[in-house]
């Protein structure tokens, strides 16, 4: 196995077009995960690229449609930063410890594609899209297709993730919520995030995604554009009916964490919270 400190983006493209890595930036998730037994010392059995001191890739950009964040942007810099989206700094304040987020960066949080990954909620009701480049060119994907399933993507080896696009969004309501065993520094039982735009009584947009209730993240269209364009007292009497359809969504399981009946039952809970409050 080989270790390579590329110095340039450029020379980290060239280094996948030839051989297969395993990129490490922040590596908060990735150094547990190859953590051997009975050792604090991660244990690769495929080469590594070593990628965090790339500064072409820690940025934060304001365009016209646009957030567009460097893969290797830190989460504390995203919750330092004024162009964030708040629904997006209430999730990571609640994520890890200050240490961590000090390290752990949006491509991985990303790319790791854990089912209880607390930035990704957020992100899928933002309606990022993941920048992928390789030396053949760049691929934008939304979010909602970039993740297939736990710790399953669609980047290729020859890629890095780019940068992550935020559209401006508009809400006038916001619900993040977050259950775990503590606040914070904590894996989620249940994560949630639920935005709406309201205007004069009437839904203009809605939008609700579930966290760690399935093996990716619960987000669906087609149920959002039902409610829009109803009353907000309209909406509220088809509350059990837009819970009935999440309900059939929702796909827990038992864990040491939490038990799949608790999970689905909490799940719905906070949705009619969310709906009640608009």
């Amino acid at each position: 196995m080989v270790e390579k400190i590329p110095l340039t983006y450029q020379e980290a493209l060239e280094l996948l077009d030839n051989d297969e890595f395993t990129i490490i930036a922040g590596g908060t998730d990735l150094m547990v995960q190859k953590r051997g037994w009975g050792s604090s010392l991660p244990d690769f059995t495929t080469n590594t690229l070593f990628i965090k001191h790339i500064k072409e890739l820690d940025y934060i950009i304001k365009d016209k449609h646009y957030i567009k964040v460097g893969a290797l942007t830190t989460l504390t810099s995203l919750l330092e930063n004024e162009h964030i989206p708040s629904i997006y700094k209430d999730a990571l304040f609640e994520m890890a410890s200050v240490g961590i987020r000090n390290e752990a960066t949006i491509a991985g949080n990303i790319e790791n594609a854990s089912p209880a990954g607390d930035s990704l909620p957020v992100l899928y009701s933002l309606d990022a899209v993941v920048v992928l480049e390789s030396v053949n060119g760049i691929r934008e994907i939304p979010i909602i297709e970039y993740i297939t399933g736990v710790r399953r993507t669609v980047r290729h080896s020859n890629e890095l993730i780019k940068e992550v696009k935020i559209p401006f969004t508009r809400y006038t309501h916001k619900k993040w919520v977050k259950v775990g065993g503590r606040r914070a520094d904590a894996i989620s039982k249940i994560s949630f995030v639920g935005l709406a735009e309201i205007e004069n009584g009437t839904v203009l947009d809605l939008r609700i995604s579930f966290g760690a209730v399935s093996p990716i993240v619960i987000r669906k269209r087609s149920f959002e554009l039902q409610y829009i364009g109803m009353t907000v007292a309209e909406l509220k009497e088809q509350s059990i009916m837009l819970t009935q359809l999440y309900n059939d969504l929702i796909n827990p399981i038992d864990d040491q964490r939490s038990n799949k009946e608790y999970r689905r039952l909490v799940s719905l809970n906070i949705l009619k919270d969310f709906i009640g409050e608009l």
